[in-house]
């Protein structure tokens, strides 16, 4: 299976980086290692995370408060979001359509 962000996607996790990156020199970099080890983790388990709703799991950090918002499209996971979980929980709801 191959990985792919939405661009919108991308974007959050780009916004994240540059975030924590203002917070403190390399926790930007921390932030996305935890992004990129959930992808790995998603890769080798794609059912394994909490189910939001049909075909829609999330996999959440271990040290930040954001998960990656995932479904199976043919044989790729595609990640809708890299959503903070302590904001607006269903926002991402409306680009399942896309």
């Amino acid at each position: 299976m191959t990985f792919r962000f939405l661009a919108i996607a991308e974007i959050e996790l780009d916004q994240a980086i540059h975030w924590y990156e203002a917070q403190a020199p390399g926790l930007g970099n921390a932030f996305l290692i935890e992004v990129l080890s959930a992808t790995d983790r998603i890769a080798r388990f794609p059912k394994a995370w909490h189910l939001l709703d049909e075909g829609v799991r999330r996999c959440r950090l271990s040290r930040f408060p954001y998960g990656l918002i995932d479904t199976i499209d043919d044989s790729d996971i595609l990640v809708l979001a890299v959503a903070h979980l302590h904001r607006r929980p269903d926002y991402w709801r409306d680009r399942l359509k896309r």
